[in-house]
C-alpha cells in the first residue's frame, strides 16, 4: 500500500464518500481515512433522503455523476413526492432508508473503484510545508501525503454528548471523538466555533401497539432518486414499509417540562446552537408554549430490523424523563429503548474562509466540506462533498475551479449562502432560499448539470446520452404540441370528463395544456406518434409547456443578476484604496475576500451604494 495519494479524505461520512468517488472518477489516487469500514455514510439520525429541497439536492448530486442517489435506490424501504398538491417546483422526493443496507451499498461501490484505497483510523494530525498541508498522522502512527485533502470530520472533532447531566467524549454513540485537528487549524488563523444537534431514542417496534396509529404509506407508484434507469429496491420488490403518525399531548409535556431542569440544554453545559428548524423536543415546548400536541413520525430502520426512528422527538433530557414521556404516547406505553436520544456538541469552521470551490483561504491544499462547515443533513454534506472532489482533482491539475451559480443548481445556493454570508446556527436547505425554483426544479436537474459534469470528464458517456436522448425527446413532444391543432369535436368528449370547459372552436395543445386541471397525459391520444415517449419526457414536456411564463421571467432575472457574476476582483486587491466604500463594507470585504462582485453584494454590510462604487471601479 503506498502512502502517497493526490488526495485525502479525512472521514467517511456522506460528504467524504462523494468527495472520494468524485475525485477518483476524475483520475486521482485517493485514499479515504475513516474509523469504521461498515459505518460509511452512517445515517446518524433520520435514515432517511431527500424532502423538502434535500430531494432537490440528491438528484443534482446524481446529474453530477454522484452516488448519494444510486444507494439510496438500493436501500429504499418507502418512497414518497413530497409538496404533489403544490406547483412542480415545490415537488421534492423523499426515500425512508435501510441504515445497514445504505452503509453496506457505499462500502461496495467505493470497493468498486480502483483509483480509491481505504485505511481504518482515526486522522490524529495534519501535517503541514510552511502554509501549505502535505498530509496526515494517524493515531496508529501511519502517516500518508498528500497533494491536496479534503476534511469531512462532521461531528467528531472535539464531540461531546449529552444526556441530561451525564456528558461523555464522542461523536456519535458508541463513537469516540477526534483531537486535535481544530487545533491545528485554529493555530493557523482558522476560525472555529461550536454547534450542536441531537437525535431521537431508537424503540423495538415489537414493544409498541402499532394498531392503534396512523398509518404513512408510501406512494402507489414509488419513483427512483437516480436519472439512471435502474429500478429501486422498492420498484423491484414492488413492497415498501410503513411508517406511523403519533402525537404528543399535555401529559407527555408536563413530564417533559420535569426534567428541564436537568437539561444541558438550558443548564448552559451545551454552549453550541443547535439547528432551527430541527429543534429538540424540549426546545419545541419553549419556543412553542402555546400548543398543546407535536407531530411525531414512527420510521423503520431497516427491512429485517425491530429498530425504529421516533421522528421528532430529539432530545438531551434524562433518560428517565425520556421514558416516562414516551410512554405517555397512544400506542407507545410498553415502548422499549434501544437507545436513548442524546445531544452531540462539536467543532466546525468558519466558512466564510473558502472559496466557491470548497478551498480554504487561509491553508494551501486544505478543503472543507459538510458538517465542518456549519451545516446540517446527509444531502447538504453530500453535495459540499462532490463539489470539493471535483475542485481539488481541478486545482491539482492546475484547471479552473467548478463554481455552480445560484441559478444552475440549489448546490450553488448552498455554498454561496455559506462563503457568504457565513452561519451563526446549523444550516439546513430549504426551497425559500432559492430565488430560482421554478429554474431549480427535481425533474429538471440532469438538464442543468450532466453537461457541466461531462464537460469535466465525471459524468459517464453512457449518462450524458442518456440526457441528450431524454432532452430530444422533450423536445419534439414540446414541438408536436405547439405545432399540432385539435378540433373542438374531437376533444370535447374528453374535456367533458374533466371537467374543463368544452372548446367552441379548435386550439392548439399547448393551449390546452395550459390549463391547471388538465395535464399533457390526458392529451397524449391527440399528440402524432411517430415514437413513443418516456413518462419523464412527458413530465418535463409539461412543465416546459404549462409554466413557459414563469419559466421565461426567472431566466431573464437570472441574467440579469449573473452580470455580477462575471466581475471578478483581483486575488489581494487593496480595497482601502477605494475611497468611496463605506468602512464597514471595507471590513468586511478585507475580511471576507470576494471573488466576484456578486458575492461582495451578499455579504452581510454590503450596501447598494458600496456596490455601485465595486462597478464604477471593476466595471471597467
Amino acid at each position: 500500500m503506498s502512502n502517497r495519494f493526490d488526495v485525502i479524505v479525512v472521514g467517511g461520512g456522506h460528504a467524504g464518500c462523494e468527495a472520494a468517488m468524485a475525485a477518483a472518477g476524475m483520475g486521482c489516487s485517493v485514499l479515504l481515512v475513516t474509523a469504521d469500514l461498515n459505518g460509511l455514510a452512517k445515517m446518524s439520525c433520520n435514515p432517511a433522503v431527500g424532502g423538502i429541497a434535500k430531494g432537490q439536492i440528491v438528484r443534482e448530486i446524481d446529474a453530477l455523476g454522484g452516488y448519494s442517489a444510486l444507494v439510496t435506490d438500493a436501500a429504499t424501504l418507502q418512497f414518497r413526492m413530497l409538496n404533489r398538491s403544490k406547483g412542480p417546483a415545490m415537488w421534492s422526493p423523499r426515500a425512508q432508508c435501510d441504515k445497514q443496507r445504505f452503509s453496506a451499498t457505499w462500502l461496495k461501490t467505493l470497493l468498486s473503484c480502483s483509483n480509491i484505497s481505504i485505511y481504518a483510523d482515526f486522522a490524529e494530525n495534519l501535517l503541514f510545508e510552511n502554509q501549505k498541508v502535505c498530509g496526515i498522522k494517524t493515531t496508529t502512527g501511519a502517516i500518508f501525503h498528500c497533494r491536496a485533502l479534503i476534511l469531512t470530520a462532521g461531528t467528531f472533532l472535539n464531540g461531546k454528548m449529552f444526556i441530561g447531566q451525564h456528558s461523555f467524549e464522542g461523536g456519535r454513540i458508541g463513537e469516540k471523538a477526534s483531537y486535535g485537528i481544530s487545533e491545528q487549524l485554529a493555530s493557523y488563523g482558522i476560525p472555529t466555533a461550536r454547534m450542536k444537534t441531537g437525535t431521537p431514542p431508537r424503540i423495538d417496534v415489537r414493544s409498541l401497539d402499532l394498531s392503534r396509529l396512523p398509518v404513512q404509506e408510501g406512494d402507489p407508484e414509488p419513483e427512483r432518486f437516480s436519472f439512471l434507469d435502474i429500478p429501486s429496491s422498492v420498484q423491484a420488490s414492488g413492497r415498501q414499509m410503513n411508517c406511523y403518525l403519533l402525537h404528543t399531548n399535555e401529559k407527555v409535556h408536563d413530564i417533559l417540562r420535569s426534567g428541564f431542569d436537568r437539561s444541558p440544554l438550558f443548564t448552559g453545559m451545551i454552549h453550541g446552537r443547535g439547528p432551527r428548524y430541527c429543534p429538540s423536543i424540549e426546545d419545541k415546548l419553549r419556543t412553542f408554549a402555546d400548543k398543546d400536541s407535536h407531530q411525531l413520525f414512527l420510521e423503520p430502520e431497516g427491512a429485517d430490523s425491530p429498530e425504529y426512528y421516533l421522528q421528532g422527538f430529539s432530545s438531551s433530557l434524562p433518560l428517565e424523563v425520556q421514558l416516562d414521556a414516551v410512554h405517555a404516547i397512544e400506542g407507545l406505553e410498553n415502548a422499549v429503548f434501544f437507545k436513548p436520544a442524546y445531544a452531540v456538541e462539536y467543532d466546525y469552521f468558519d466558512p466564510q474562509q473558502l472559496y466557491a470551490s470548497l478551498r480554504s483561504k487561509i491553508i494551501d491544499n486544505l478543503f472543507l466540506a459538510g458538517q465542518v462547515n456549519g451545516t446540517t443533513g446527509y444531502e447538504e454534506a453530500a453535495a459540499q462533498g462532490i463539489v470539493a472532489g471535483i475542485n481539488a482533482s481541478l486545482y491539482l491539475a492546475e484547471r479552473e475551479a467548478f463554481i455552480l451559480r445560484r441559478d444552475q443548481a440549489y448546490i450553488g445556493v448552498l455554498i454561496d449562502d455559506l462563503i457568504t454570508k457565513g452561519v451563526d446556527e446549523p444550516y439546513r436547505m430549504f426551497t425559500s432560499r432559492a430565488e430560482y425554483r421554478i429554474l431549480l426544479r427535481q425533474d429538471n436537474a440532469d438538464f442543468r448539470l450532466t453537461p457541466l459534469s461531462h464537460s469535466l470528464g465525471l459524468a459517464s458517456e453512457s449518462r450524458y446520452a442518456a440526457v441528450m436522448s431524454k432532452m430530444d425527446e422533450v423536445e419534439k413532444l414540446t414541438s408536436l404540441c405547439h405545432s399540432t391543432k385539435v378540433r373542438a369535436d374531437t376533444v370535447n368528449p374528453l374535456l367533458e370528463t374533466l371537467d374543463s370547459t368544452p372548446l367552441s372552436e379548435g386550439k392548439h395543445l399547448e393551449e390546452l395544456i395550459a390549463r391547471p386541471e388538465l395535464s399533457l397525459s390526458d392529451l397524449l391520444p391527440f399528440v402524432p406518434r411517430g415514437t413513443s415517449f418516456s413518462p419523464e419526457a412527458v413530465f418535463s414536456a409539461e412543465i416546459a409547456i404549462k409554466y413557459a411564463g414563469y419559466v421565461q421571467r426567472e431566466k431573464l432575472q437570472a441574467e440579469k443578476n449573473n452580470r455580477l457574476e462575471y466581475i471578478r476582483i483581483p486575488h489581494g486587491f487593496d480595497f482601502d484604496s477605494l475611497q468611496g466604500l463605506s468602512i464597514e463594507c471595507r471590513q468586511k470585504l478585507k475580511k471576507y475576500k470576494p471573488e466576484t462582485i456578486a458575492q461582495a453584494s451578499r455579504i452581510s454590510g454590503v450596501s447598494p451604494s458600496d456596490i455601485s462604487v465595486l462597478l464604477v471601479y471593476f466595471g471597467r
